[in-house]
């Protein structure tokens, strides 16, 4: 059944009084079961394994993943195996609040990775778990009580796409006035996709093995399958029968070039267009075939105040830390930046409902709608608690961290215009804008802008995400409180799930850790220390990124100068790359996306993990030429499983993979 819609003549000519009646007597599906006890636990449970997820591949890729049409799909084909069992059929309205939740669960993640981690790694200091939990779900709130006056305007109004929005409302339009087949066979897809990811990742579980053959079959030797492709070729090495492959005298495991099985990526990498993944491996070969050992070889690199040789024991992040992160974060930044600002459009439209807007009648929707006097009551609560947060247990200054509420309100604004637009927001931007203008106000305490970029940026991020969930429930006729509410039930589920799994999947062993036993070996090691303790595996790049800035602004307002941290050739790099950065992305901007090459995707090549980078490659390049090999063939098994099914297969990937891994941590840290 097609979905109702205005006309664009009418969404530019009605009133929204006349938008909301007509929503009201054509769409609102009335008293039809939404958020129901079965659909918030379903949500609830959905959003604390998918948080689990985008927990672990942000803390390889410093990305999260919208898991939308993932919880969408398994929602459906769960409720559809219980109506076979004998229980009722969850209704359409139903399944989209159980993916509301879900997503609001998924995105709970990213201050983890990012923020968070980046203050620990400054300060040197772990967040006490329940600080961190709370911080994360106040600024969450803030972002759903931001959010709701921006939704009578952006959704009802102005009708904005939120494409990602849209697209999750189709899906759930077509599994429920489709055949059922459509949705078990994409639900069969998805948990096929993870099983082989999942067996492959138990296959070469080092914990797994462990605990089978030595703890329960008490055999006298554990083996397990490597994940390292090329280890059988250093076994050739090891007997001197091949030769040790290096650049420039480096042995090329050091700058991190082995390539381990990883589906997880790949099926990231699956989701990622194929010009960006051919991008990133551009900058993949530029950083660490030729950048990486030209700085080692010409002694830019230091490690501790010992300059690094090719002979020196040292590591890829050695290298990343040490020197190639900066031209790589420069590149980054300033393509971010130029594109939000190469378009004023964005900014301007903005604010151009907020100011001079008509007047409307009677409140058409006042019965099922959010009270607007939640928001004006609620912001100004929950806004103090937060910046009294920040400065209790952050040490941000009051003023600041007041000053900070203006600036998340503004910079919200702009986050839901873009995401409206592109279903892409804009938060690295939106966060290095908040940490250059704090950093310049306060520019000792590395605190502040840290903190303040992590409120900004979660506030703007949540209130663009909860608008994103929201619109296929307009579309397809549902309550917004219900919805409001179910996101709030996301926030929770997502801060249960993932707070305590961070630190146990990340800062096990360290003393400070309530969760794990202290390890003696790691009692004066740093919290960057542990938390990079596995930096092929677990990047933290983008916490990485958080910290660099921080450290750059100090190195400009402190005495020695930035080459007191930085090796003088890296600030050159610095410079060209940010030239090439902002050059690069206004060309891409003004051909309207038609040029071939992508600062933001080379740069995420010079600081990812090598391993991750080819990885998405592969799937990116796998899922392409399965597409163009089957697109046209409308009716073939091929254009069904890799065109239609193509999202629900590379989420089962990375579900499949991401779940088994954590299971191999969390047996580590417990069973062994």
């Amino acid at each position: 059944m097609a979905i109702k819609t205005l006309t664009d003549e009418q969404v530019q000519t009605w009133s929204r009084e006349q938008k909301d009646r007509w929503w009201l007597e054509n769409v609102y599906r009335g008293d039809m079961a939404q958020l129901t006890i079965r659909s918030a636990i379903t949500g609830f449970l959905l959003g604390g394994v998918l948080s689990a997820t985008n927990l672990y591949i942000g803390a390889k890729t410093g990305w999260t993943l919208g898991v939308g049409l993932t919880s969408v799909i398994l929602a459906f084909a769960a409720f559809r195996l219980m109506s076979a069992l004998g229980s009722r059929d969850m209704t359409i309205l139903e399944n989209n609040a159980s993916q509301s939740i879900a997503t609001a669960a998924g995105y709970m993640t990213g201050p983890l990775i990012s923020g968070i981690a980046a203050y620990m790694m400054v300060k040197n200091q772990i967040m006490p778990w329940w600080q961190m939990m709370l911080f994360n779900v106040v600024l969450s709130i803030l972002g759903v009580l931001v959010a709701f006056p921006m939704k009578r305007r952006f959704i009802n109004d102005e009708q904005a796409p939120f494409p990602e929005g849209q697209a999750c409302g189709v899906v759930l339009d077509t599994l429920y006035t489709s055949s059922a087949k459509v949705g078990i066979f994409k639900a069969k897809a998805l948990v096929l996709a993870g099983v082989i990811a999942g067996f492959l990742k138990f296959l070469t579980g080092e914990s797994y093995q462990t605990l089978i053959q030595d703890k329960w079959l008490r055999l006298t030797n554990v083996t397990w399958m490597s994940e390292h492709l090329d280890a059988w070729y250093y076994k050739l090495v090891e007997a001197g029968k091949a030769p040790l492959p290096a650049i420039a005298g480096i042995d090329i495991r050091k700058l991190g070039l082995s390539p381990t099985l990883d589906l997880a990526m790949f099926g990231a990498g699956g989701l990622l267009n194929i010009k960006y993944a051919i991008n990133m491996m551009v900058g993949l070969f530029i950083g660490w075939c030729i950048m990486g050992p030209v700085a080692i070889v010409n002694g830019w690199v230091q490690k501790k105040s010992v300059v690094l040789t090719a002979d020196a024991a040292f590591g890829r992040t050695d290298v990343l830390n040490g020197w190639l992160l900066w031209p790589g974060v420069a590149m980054l930044v300033c393509a971010s930046m130029a594109a939000f600002f190469a378009k004023p459009q964005v900014i301007i439209s903005a604010f151009s409902g907020v100011f001079g807007k008509k007047k409307e009648g009677q409140d058409t929707l006042g019965h099922i709608e959010v009270p607007l006097w939640v928001s004006w009551v609620g912001v100004p609560i929950v806004g103090a608690i937060a910046v009294w947060m920040a400065h209790d247990w952050f040490g941000v200054n009051w003023f600041l961290g007041a000053l900070s509420i203006p600036l998340i309100l503004l910079l919200t604004l702009i986050a839901v215009n873009a995401t409206a637009m592109t279903s892409i927001t804009p938060t690295g931007s939106l966060s290095k804008i908040t940490q250059f203008t704090f950093g310049a106000l306060d520019p000792k305490h590395p605190q502040t802008n840290l903190m303040t970029a992590l409120m900004t940026t979660e506030v703007a991020s949540n209130s663009a995400n909860l608008l994103m969930d929201i619109k296929p429930g307009y579309m397809l006729g549902g309550k917004p409180r219900h919805q409001a509410w179910g996101h709030c039930i996301g926030i929770i589920a997502g801060a249960i799930a993932s707070t305590p799994l961070f630190f146990i999947l990340f800062l096990n062993g360290h003393k400070d850790n309530p969760f794990t036993t202290p390890n003696p070996e790691l009692a004066n090691a740093s919290v960057e220390k542990v938390l990079l303790a596995k930096p092929d595996e677990f990047s933290f790049i983008g916490a990485v990124q958080w910290k660099g800035i921080s450290e750059f602004i100090q190195g400009l307002t402190g005495g020695g100068g930035l080459t007191s941290i930085i090796h003088p050739s890296a600030l050159w790099a610095m410079g060209i790359f940010a030239v090439l950065g902002i050059a690069f992305e206004l060309v891409r901007v003004f051909t309207k996306n038609k040029s071939p090459i992508s600062p933001v995707a080379i740069g995420l090549g010079l600081v990812l993990p090598a391993d991750s980078t080819f990885w998405m490659f592969l799937g990116s390049l796998f899922f392409w030429v399965m597409g163009s090999m089957y697109k046209a063939r409308k009716e073939s098994l091929g254009n069904q499983l890799w065109v239609q099914t193509h999202e629900p297969i590379c989420a089962g990937l990375i579900a499949g993979a991401a779940l088994i891994g954590i299971g191999d941590i969390l047996i580590s840290v417990f069973l062994l």
